[in-house]
């Protein structure tokens, strides 16, 4: 079940959700499903302009993170979506204390491209080796100059 914040208490003002990513991998569709909620919500309450194009790609960032969560770490996990700045921060947390690789681009391999997608598409990528996991981040540019446009009310 997402949480939403933004409504009061210290981070008043940032619009931020989570959600809990259990279960098989029918959550990685939810999490696409949110991440496109989150930024409308964003567009019409914060009038935060979102293009198009950043939509796109804020749901393959999501699809991609997620899979790789539910794919290589057996515990909880933990999806977060935050608009800061002109970006959307997506940040996804499981339970493995290892940094993924990301591969060199080759267009004969199949598969295991999906951290490289990442890195290539987000304004700024990183992962964060914790004590119960890791974390692993992309922000996202919210526009790409004309085709950026605040969602009306």
């Amino acid at each position: 079940m997402p949480s939403v914040d933004g409504e009061g208490g210290p981070d008043a003002g940032v619009l931020s959700v989570a959600m809990q990513l259990t279960g098989d991998t029918t959550c990685i569709a939810a999490a696409r499903r949110l991440a496109t909620e989150f930024l409308a919500r964003a567009g019409t309450e914060q009038r935060v302009a979102v293009s198009d194009h950043a939509l796109g790609l804020t749901q393959l960032v999501v699809s991609e993170l997620v899979t790789n969560a539910r794919r290589h770490a057996p515990g909880p996990a933990l999806m977060e979506l935050r608009v800061a700045d002109s970006t959307v921060v997506v940040t996804v947390q499981d339970s493995v204390p290892v940094r993924p690789t990301v591969h060199a681009s080759d267009p004969e391999r199949i598969g295991r491209h999906g951290l490289e997608i990442v890195a290539a598409v987000a304004e700024d990528f990183y992962v964060s080796l914790e004590e119960t996991g890791k974390r692993v981040t992309a922000h996202i540019a919210l526009t790409d100059g004309a085709a950026a446009r605040p969602q009306e009310p």
